[in-house]
């Protein structure tokens, strides 16, 4: 139990208050904070992305400038393992195509497959909260 306690005490824990000026870490577009449950991070894409699925992640997407094509649901092509919980594939069969724009809010939940589709020109940039689901 003492050393059980001891590990809790030295593991860094996170501010308790952060704060992103103008919706970007003070650290870069690149950086993501970690808070044990959960992470922030800012992601952008000027080109199309590839599919994705989080297996035990939540995501909460804010959009903050431009636009782009959402694909969600439906099945991955090609899916390929990158990392425990994580797949990636060149797309989506069969999933919803819906238009996203600046202040959208968009909730994934964990395991929903989803990729953007950023015509030539354009950009999207969107704030993602990362929650990290129990496993059974």
């Amino acid at each position: 139990m003492l050393f059980l306690l001891l590990a809790l005490l030295q593991t860094p824990q996170p501010p308790p208050v952060t704060i992103w000026p103008h919706g970007i870490s003070p650290l870069g577009i690149k950086h993501k904070d970690d808070f044990g449950n959960h992470g922030l991070s800012i992601t952008v894409h000027t080109t199309s992305g590839i599919a994705e699925v989080h297996e035990t992640t939540a995501d909460v997407m804010i959009v903050q400038s431009g636009e782009a094509t959402l694909i969600y649901g439906g099945e991955v092509i090609d899916p390929k393992r990158t990392s425990p919980h994580e797949v990636r594939g060149t797309g989506i069969r069969n999933g919803t195509t819906v238009p996203i724009t600046t202040g959208d809010v968009i909730h994934f939940a964990a395991g929903v497959p989803h990729q953007w589709i950023v015509a030539p020109g354009h950009q999207i940039t969107y704030l993602v909260v990362h929650i990290e689901q129990p496993t059974p």
